[in-house]
């Protein structure tokens, strides 16, 4: 993706009761919306100024551009695969078939998940991601950390910074993390395999 502002594929109250709308003006109208701004000033005139957010991530050195392109892609990421709330929600296919292959279940895989979200210490992430072999797997990244950091192709991403739920949940990281179930669009994750 470029430097600019992704467009939100739904309406902001369409996520609810699972993230309100009041936290998605929040969390996309003014904290993405900062990231990409800061990121765009950030690079202007610098080696990364033509460069995909991507390849910032992948390449910057640890610093202010790094953080900004990492928040900028994971919230990118992160907007584009909800949709609106569904109960048993499940993915199918291939996607379906590289998670039990990965954690022997549906239900494995979204108990480590959760595990990983609930216990990352401070703020960042839980991602599901694809390695240079095709196979599924779970990592925490800190901050803004993204997995094309260490060459991972990430799926989903679950953001546990504070502003992601606590409007919501207050300090109950592990109800919004076992809400979120509900409304991942398991399509556009799928289609985020290689």
């Amino acid at each position: 993706m470029n430097i600019q502002m992704p467009a939100l594929p739904y309406a902001p109250n369409a996520l609810e009761p699972v993230i309100s709308e009041q936290t998605v003006n929040f969390h996309y109208g003014k904290h993405l919306q900062n990231y990409v701004n800061t990121l765009a000033s950030l690079v202007k005139d610098t080696e990364f100024a033509d460069r995909q957010v991507e390849e910032i991530v992948a390449t910057a050195p640890e610093g202010p551009i790094y953080n900004n392109a990492g928040q900028t892609l994971n919230h990118a990421l992160y907007f584009a695969q909800f949709k609106a709330p569904v109960a048993g929600n499940a993915p199918k296919g291939r996607l379906a078939e590289a998670i039990d292959e990965a954690f022997g279940s549906f239900d494995a895989f979204k108990q480590q998940f959760a595990q990983a979200a609930t216990t990352l210490f401070g703020s960042g992430w839980a991602w599901l991601s694809q390695d240079k072999d095709g196979k599924l797997v779970i990592t925490k990244e800190p901050n803004g950390g993204n997995p094309l950091r260490q060459g991972l192709n990430p799926l989903y991403g679950l953001d546990v910074w504070e502003h992601a739920y606590y409007l919501d949940y207050q300090n109950r990281r592990a109800d919004h993390v076992a809400q979120s179930w509900d409304i991942v669009d398991w399509d556009i994750v799928a289609s985020r395999l290689r």
